[in-house]
């Protein structure tokens, strides 16, 4: 076709919500020369079907984030655009039934407040003044959200992509795209229109994602899932009360019921999440078609009928309705339920904006960070939570397909710090299994590994209803207690299945890996913690370095932080220099504790005496081996690094000479008293390396990504410090983003708590207001809702603030 363009800045491939979104956005920043392919119509897959609603809720702050800012621009687009758009602002309800569901609320409107929305909590008795027809004799209370709505999904896209357009942005519908190669430093996106040329490609194909991927030669972790929801028919009463009060009722969310009820014109819109769930398009016998565009699955309401009962005795009104009718369409899923966006894993200027299981309401903030990535290289927020590379290769379909319909048939649930949730176990086993199975490990996966995070004793709960609280005293804390203690005061043992292990290799590999990093690289024999900065000096990740000589650096780092750290090094990797993956190669053992050298002692030809942070190979029980005098626990200790199938004959001598087993949840309250960091918590995008308290690993006499903005920051002041807080906590110890107050003001918020065991307190690391940072400062920690009194500690570990125990 003679009009039909070749070349773009940009390509997005999928013409629903975040695809239009994602084009308006990089019109917005100024990428006008960006075209959208649309296969059929717009808003033909999932959007077409979407119900529309609009919430701000979540208990993720990334997501929380990318819905409000949603709900915002929802309510100015129209006008912006002039293009008319139903969208109703009616606020909502979701009931609580349970103390715990109510603590869960709690911590939201918190997490809320802090960004800003007024959300409220209230009593049984202050239910039926927002929504008259409820019934709430068994209810402990509710959350009101003003901000929550509906908006119809068509003409928000349309909205976008008028939008879009009017900057200059183009859109192509009926142009299916049918591959996609690589030539020179160009995508070549081919339709049977004829080929487009362009500098980056995103995938924003929907429930299509999987196979639009597979046109890269990427298998998109995903599945999709079967979603109904049912419209009724008028009902008089409530025309009559909306008539008269000229507004909608609330929406209504029974979320411990599992479903949604919406006003819709003067009936209603019922949306149950059932566990008895359907997946579609997984069977020989139903495969995905070619085209499913403005399509349905058949009615299938039998699974419904549990909901339907529910709904009507939660609102007896709904019982008057005549059902009119039944909308079932697919809705895709990743394995843990949030979407894909950001850089696609191991291509080149390539994007992820799909698999959105909310994508109505999280358009628009999805669109936001979409062009983030791809005009700027990073986002505002750390969004972590979505980004494809949180997912590193073995999610096979059948994995996506368990996970899936867990997440949806559990879509309300709530997500207890110390529960397991059950499908997709056992996807990688060490060669402990067994024996951490014996000694009674309780599992969690870490990147598909799994690792004890406890060990229980015959008569332990160990079910799942025993982990279901945001509670400190679970079955495992006294188990817990035991193993801290052991670390303390003889030596524990922890297997430490699936660290990311990397090595650079290659002429000038660690002058290579010495320009990426804000940090000193240490010299042969020793270890060193590295920090990488993005250009605006904020963290992108930590690496542990050993350096091997000048061609050859090794780094370790978290497990889920494979692919992430992996493209880190290689992207911008110079000819002759390659980095290799050896993860799935070696395993780890943490031999810590103050016995913990004449434990090893007998075992190993290594010389015990070399000081901290030393790195040398050894053999231990007779198998090669990489000793790094280093522990995440803050006490003498050892990462003894081996061959994966060797690990057990190390383990078996270990523990036969008195090392005590302990687990992850040990782990992480003792390193939050020595306030070691984790990634994606303590050390995210969101902080800048000045912010983290990490000024003493920066290497100022050398350049590195980040440096300006650094000492730009370092020469205006610093606005936020790291803080370690000891906390006069209740029954729980602070979440993620609890809100920290002062003087009636938010001056910061949390990024790790627990329980000390060793200091005896509840420990909390976190980033305050920088002139609060001073120890002895008094501050209000807002966890579940309640401000517990805190103070600020001095700069340095709460244990062994000397690390005279490390080093000994």
């Amino acid at each position: 076709m003679a009009d039909f363009p070749t070349q773009a800045r940009v390509v997005i491939i999928g013409g629903g919500a975040v695809g239009a979104s994602a084009l308006y956005h990089l019109a917005r920043a100024g990428w006008t020369d960006c075209l959208l392919l649309e296969r059929n119509e717009l808003t033909a897959g999932s959007t077409w079907h979407a119900a529309g609603n609009v919430p701000t809720f979540s208990s993720s702050w990334s997501i929380m984030n990318m819905q409000r800012y949603s709900a915002d621009l929802y309510r100015r687009l129209g006008a912006e655009v002039d293009y008319p758009m139903n969208y109703h602002v009616t606020g909502s309800l979701r009931l609580g039934h349970s103390r715990e569901r109510m603590q869960e609320f709690a911590r939201v409107v918190g997490m809320g407040r802090y960004q800003g929305m007024d959300l409220d909590l209230l009593g049984p008795d202050e239910i039926r003044g927002r929504y008259p027809f409820l019934e709430t004799h068994d209810l402990q209370g509710a959350l009101y959200d003003p901000n929550d709505g509906d908006i119809d999904p068509a003409q928000l896209t349309q909205a976008l992509a008028k939008g879009a357009r009017q900057m200059g942005a183009r859109i192509e519908r009926f142009c299916p795209v049918t591959g996609v190669r690589r030539e020179g430093d160009e995508w070549v996106v081919v339709t049977p229109k004829g080929e487009v040329r362009c500098e980056k490609v995103v995938n924003a194909a929907g429930y299509y994602a999987r196979e639009v991927g597979a046109m890269f030669g990427r298998d998109v972790p995903m599945m999709v899932m079967s979603h109904q929801y049912l419209l009724f028919d008028t009902v008089p009463e409530l025309a009559e009360w909306s008539t008269a009060q000229g507004a909608k009722l609330p929406l209504l969310r029974d979320v411990d019921s599992s479903y949604y009820l919406r006003q819709e014109k003067h009936g209603f819109n019922l949306g149950p999440y059932e566990r008895n769930c359907r997946a579609h398009w997984i069977t020989p016998e139903d495969p995905m078609p070619e085209d499913f565009s403005f399509q349905l699955f058949p009615d299938d309401l039998e699974r419904l009928e549990w909901y339907i009962g529910d709904a009507m005795a939660r609102v007896p009104l709904l019982e008057k309705a005549g059902l009119s009718k039944v909308i079932n369409g697919p809705i895709p899923y990743t394995p843990d339920g949030n979407p894909l966006i950001g850089p696609m894993p191991g291509l080149p200027n390539a994007f992820e904006a799909c698999v959105f299981t909310f994508g109505i309401c999280q358009a628009g903030g999805a669109g936001k960070v979409l062009a983030e990535w791809i005009t700027e290289g990073g986002t505002e927020w750390d969004m972590w939570s979505c980004d494809p590379r949180r997912f590193t290769g073995f999610e096979d379909p059948a994995y996506c397909i368990e996970k899936g319909m867990e997440v949806y048939g559990h879509e309300y649930g709530m997500h207890f710090p110390h529960a397991r949730w059950p499908a997709g176990a056992d996807r990688k086993l060490s060669a402990l299994h067994s024996r951490l199975k014996d000694a009674g490990a309780q599992f969690g996966a870490y990147n598909g590994w799994e690792r004890a995070n406890w060990f229980a004793k015959p008569g332990d709960d160990t079910s799942w209803e025993g982990s279901q609280t945001w509670d400190r005293a679970g079955p495992w804390a006294p188990r817990v207690a035991e193993e801290c203690a052991a670390v303390r005061d003889g030596c524990g043992v922890l297997a430490i299945s699936g660290f990311t292990r990397l090595s650079v290799e290659g002429p000038g590999a660690q002058d290579y890996v010495n320009s990426l990093t804000a940090s000193r690289i240490p010299r042969v024999g020793r270890v060193g913690l590295a920090y990488f900065a993005d250009d605006k000096g904020r963290i992108v990740t930590e690496m542990s370095v050993i350096p091997q000589g000048p061609d050859c650096t090794w780094l370790i780092t978290a497990g889920v932080a494979q692919l992430h750290d992996g493209e880190l090094l290689s992207r911008q990797a110079p000819a002759g220099i390659t980095v290799h993956d050896r993860s799935d190669k070696y395993d780890c053992l943490l031999v810590t504790g103050p016995k913990s050298r004449d434990i090893l002692a007998p075992l190993t030809d290594a010389d015990l005496t070399l000081p901290w942070l030393s790195a040398q190979q050894a053999r231990v029980c007779g198998v090669d081996c990489t000793l790094m005098r280093v522990s995440f626990a803050g006490e003498l200790g050892w990462e003894v690094h081996c061959p994966a199938a060797d690990t057990a004959t190390i383990w078996d001598s270990v523990t036969g000479g008195g090392a005590t087993p302990f687990g992850m949840f040990a782990l992480n309250a003792l390193r939050i008293e020595k306030g070691y960091r984790a990634w994606k918590g303590d050390l995210s995008t969101d902080y800048t390396l000045l912010q983290g308290g990490l000024e003493r690993f920066i290497d100022w006499s050398k350049e590195f990504p980040g440096k300006a903005a650094l000492l730009a920051e370092k020469q205006a002041g610093v606005t936020k410090r790291f803080v370690t807080l000891k906390v006069d906590a209740g029954d729980q110890d602070a979440p993620y983003m609890s809100t920290l107050w002062h003087d009636g003001q938010i001056v910061g918020e949390t990024t790790s708590g627990a329980w000390g065991y060793r200091v005896g307190a509840s420990v909390a690391l976190g980033m305050v207001r920088a002139d609060l940072a001073v120890p002895g400062t008094a501050i209000d920690v807002e966890i579940f809702g309640q401000r517990c009194a805190a103070v600020v500690q001095p700069d340095g570990p709460l244990w062994d603030p000397a690390n005279e125990r490390i080093r000994s």
